[in-house]
């Protein structure tokens, strides 16, 4: 079990592996302001940084799951280079599988809502992890403006479109299905370019690396195809944002 090696090519320079920055990843952790010893798990995980600066910027204690191994290794890395090993674990399996052998006392996942089917399955899927207290962190896609058809289908095929709304409707829907948003951070045009066109470069370093490589000519054409999408669909139309969701 384990992610195709053009996701691993596209996100190699990545290690906030969403449309949100750095610094804005420190903004959400100490506006949570998190006791020391906080319990966290991260489901889809990617290169575990917010396990990892977490760890070292509130004390946290946290272990991330993840399918992809390269992903995993990177992240075992990261928390020896900032010397939270201790801290934070990290566990190669199926997040949308993975419950918590006892409650935590945060429960993650930052983009990776299809884990559970959809935003509300994700959510109960998080539920079976968290404490009676616990918060609840969702990364996920809303509409910035009404989008046209050509754009719900070049961003989401004919199947999962509808599960995107606006920012209003995302909102909602967590009062819907019992939570009060505490907490948000979205991302901005400058966040999406800089998520977006870093996998440009990976993409194209890697072309220029391994021209022979049977999966080079369906990198070529997902390059080209990446920059059209992004500005004229991505950019002006998705939005995306963390949503930090407390029980009623």
């Amino acid at each position: 079990m384990d992610i195709p090696n053009y996701f691993v090519v596209r996100e190699s320079s990545q290690r906030v592996m969403n449309p949100i920055e750095p610094s804005q990843l420190a903004t959400l952790g100490a506006a949570l302001r998190l006791p020391s010893g906080t319990t966290v798990l991260d489901l889809a995980c990617g290169k575990g940084e917010l396990l990892c600066t977490w760890a070292r910027d509130h004390g946290i204690v946290g272990t991330g799951v993840d399918i992809g191994t390269a992903f995993l290794a990177a992240a075992r890395a990261r928390a020896a280079e900032l010397r939270v090993e201790d801290r934070v674990v990290f566990v190669h399996g199926d997040a949308g599988k993975h419950v918590a052998d006892a409650p935590v006392d945060v429960v993650a996942c930052i983009g990776a809502t299809w884990i559970g089917g959809d935003t509300p399955g994700t959510i109960r899927l998080m539920e079976q992890s968290a404490g009676e207290k616990g918060l609840l962190l969702v990364g996920d896609v809303y509409w910035r403006a009404d989008p046209p058809p050509e754009a719900v289908t070049a961003l989401f095929g004919d199947l999962h479109g509808v599960d995107c709304l606006s920012l209003r409707g995302q909102v909602e829907r967590f009062h819907e299905l019992g939570y009060d948003v505490v907490e948000m951070i979205t991302a901005d045009e400058r966040g999406w370019d800089r998520y977006v066109a870093a996998s440009w470069m990976n993409m194209r370093q890697w072309l220029d690396a391994n021209p022979g490589d049977p999966l080079a000519p369906e990198m070529r054409s997902d390059l080209t195809r990446s920059q059209l999408h992004h500005v004229r669909w991505q950019r002006p139309y998705l939005g995306w944002g963390i949503f930090a969701l407390q029980r009623r």
